[in-house]
């Protein structure tokens, strides 16, 4: 049974999912490397572009600090701390100017209670939860003769990783106008430059999409077994 499993017709749209991810991930990379080469005409880092917007927008509270990785950039509400990194923090690429300026543009969701935003904090333990149990529930259900009571558990746990995928999606284009219309009104990129910055925002929002398309696929997935083994 698991390997019915696993390697049923069905596979085909884990492998989809796998290559929309590894293209999404690739055309980030990619555009990020190529305008990271093209420095900002006002030298600013990204840290330093990063604490003009927030203190232009009253959010003297949070820090921003340095963290290793390549692209581990993000907001992190709880603590109040925006974290950039290696190819963000001191560089001043048009590139990580862009990125900077996205993750301030959740710092700023954050403090206008955006709902989009909230909302998907909420979910990060269910999502968590979901995306850890669901495959691995379904799994036993289909173990202990097709069980579908168990398959129907597993489909609506991994369910919740699923809605997480898609509110994220409103989180991130909407950081993403903010950041670049943030930009332009404080003049810390000029027209050009924010061209380029949006299209290393762009290439990164398509991420959030191939993993919401992803998961859409491994969940079509799940349903077209237990449908197949209920008429089975």
């Amino acid at each position: 049974m698991m390997g019915y499993y696993y390697y049923d017709a069905t596979y085909f749209l884990v492998l989809l999912g796998a290559v929309l991810s590894m293209l999404a991930s690739a055309g980030v990379n990619g555009t990020f490397r190529r305008y990271s080469k093209t420095g900002s005409r006002s030298g600013r880092t990204g840290a330093q572009a990063a604490r003009e917007i927030l203190d232009r927008n009253g959010l003297y509270d949070v820090k921003v600090e340095h963290i290793n990785g390549n692209l581990t950039d993000h907001y992190d509400p709880r603590s109040k701390v925006l974290r950039l990194s290696d190819a963000t923090y001191g560089e001043t690429s048009v590139a990580a100017v862009g990125v900077a300026a996205h993750e301030c543009g959740h710092a700023v969701q954050d403090s206008e209670d955006y709902a989009p935003l909230r909302i998907r904090s909420r979910l990060v333990p269910a999502a968590n939860f979901g995306s850890r149990f669901g495959l691995p529930i379904f799994v036993l259900g289909l173990l202990f003769g097709s069980n579908e009571l168990l398959m129907q558990i597993g489909i609506w746990v991994f369910l919740l990783s699923v809605l997480f995928q898609f509110v994220t999606l409103p989180v991130e284009f909407d950081a993403s106008r903010r950041a670049l219309a943030l930009l332009t009104d404080y003049g810390i990129l000029d027209e050009e430059e924010v061209n380029k910055s949006r299209k290393v925002l762009r290439a990164a929002a398509m991420t959030y999409v191939a993993a919401a398309a992803a998961s859409i696929l491994n969940l079509l997935r799940l349903l077209l077994i237990a449908n197949r083994r209920k008429r089975d």
